[in-house]
């Protein structure tokens, strides 16, 4: 349970960071100044000690340019202003300053040959510094990654939380996880209790889904099964011709009524993995829909070419491809025109193409379009699109100049 916001807890994990570097740096700039004056004096005792009991002093003041030093009495001729100056070649630093008498500047000259280090010394200065500045941003990269991860702790905890979550398989375990009494009341928690309530709203809809399709599958056949049975029992009657159309078109009715529920519940089944896996031949698929469908043709004048170049066999669901072939066979055989064949089916290894001839219109078919559905395509292309995407085949239409192409492949 956090007490705090997540934004509150950046800003004070960044706060604290940032403050401990200051610390740490302030720390080391104020080693390091003590360390040079150390080395200053330590160097001025070495001299002394060197020259001890003639004890000289490294400042000297000059009240005459003539006095000078041989290197700086050009210099000083020049008038120079008053300042500090530093010559590097000589290692002398000079001030010019008013002389209390009125008369031309003095000049205070410091010889810092016996003082200042060694270039060999400044490289090893110049390594020990970079070796404490290293030090220092190694510790505050290291002090950022773990102040920052404490704070953002409970973003990650919720990320793996959820990447850990089977959401095909979502059981009463998944929800204890992510409830959101874990991660308490800050944005974590509102994010926790958004990503349970959309998990509650998923599995309550996939248990309603099961519901149906179970209810829907035996409840919906029955009356098929008895109206089947009805007109099995009516064709061993004494029937008259007429009456004979009647059943027949009652029994093609019934057929139709079957095959669209076996297709609304296919689509509406969230898996089957009993059947996916199956292994079928096309040829016997297409060769039952043409016979299905034929009464289709009825008083039209088409035929109805097969190309079987192959005999393909595929691992699916053979239900899903019965139901698709069986859309694209009728549509082609309910919008061929009178007289304008033939309608060609061909079989290939990997693909099944139908091709007719339509109406005027049919350039402007579109399987997503719901619209189209008035002219009889709609629905069944769009539902053939639906259960291809589904099991991983490719649906493809083309339409143009009355000609209607329609492929499967796999």
């Amino acid at each position: 349970m956090y007490r705090r916001s997540l934004r509150t807890r950046v800003a004070i994990a960044f706060a604290l960071c940032v403050a401990v570097l200051s610390v740490a740096w302030g720390f080391a700039f104020f080693a390091a100044i003590k360390l040079t004056e150390d080395h200053v004096l330590q160097r001025q005792l070495e001299y002394a000690a060197r020259t001890y009991p003639d004890l000289r002093t490294h400042l000297r003041g000059y009240d005459n340019a003539a006095d000078l030093p041989q290197p700086l009495r050009e210099w000083a001729q020049s008038n120079p202003a008053q300042g500090i100056y530093e010559f590097e070649p000589e290692e002398l630093h000079v001030a010019v300053v008013p002389s209390s008498k009125g008369q031309s500047d003095a000049f205070v000259v410091f010889d810092v040959a016996e003082i200042e280090a060694a270039s060999a010394d400044d490289w090893w200065w110049l390594l020990i510094i970079s070796v404490a500045v290293g030090t220092l941003g190694l510790l505050g990269f290291g002090l950022g990654v773990i102040v920052m991860r404490q704070a953002v702790a409970p973003v990650a905890e919720l990320a793996d939380v959820v990447a850990d979550i089977d959401l095909e398989h979502l059981s009463d375990k998944d929800h204890k996880r992510i409830a959101s009494q874990r991660f308490g009341d800050d944005e974590v928690g509102v994010l926790a209790e958004a990503i349970e309530k959309t998990l509650e709203r998923i599995s309550a809809f996939v248990a309603r889904e099961r519901y149906f399709t179970d209810s829907a599958s035996h409840e919906l056949r029955t009356p098929i099964t008895v109206i089947t049975g009805a007109l099995e029992l009516l064709e061993q009657s004494n029937l008259s011709a007429d009456d004979e159309r009647v059943i027949d078109r009652v029994r093609r009715a019934t057929i139709d009524m079957k095959t669209t529920i076996e297709m609304f519940l296919c689509l509406a089944r969230e898996n089957d993995d009993a059947l996916n896996d199956e292994h079928f031949l096309v040829k016997p698929i297409v060769s039952h829909a043409i016979e299905q469908h034929r009464h289709l043709l009825d008083g039209k004048s088409i035929d109805i070419r097969v190309d079987e170049l192959a005999n393909p066999g595929i691992c699916g669901h053979p239900q899903a491809f019965s139901i698709a072939v069986n859309n694209l066979v009728r549509n082609a055989f309910e919008h061929t025109l009178n007289g304008q064949g033939p309608i060609i089916v061909t079989v290939k290894e990997s693909a099944l193409l139908i091709t007719n001839r339509a109406h005027a219109g049919a350039e402007n078919i579109n399987p997503s379009d719901e619209s189209s559905s008035t002219h009889g395509y709609g629905l069944g292309l769009g539902i053939v699109q639906r259960l291809c995407e589904r099991h991983g085949w490719q649906f493809s239409l083309h339409a143009d100049e009355g000609r209607v192409a329609t492929s499967i492949c796999w």
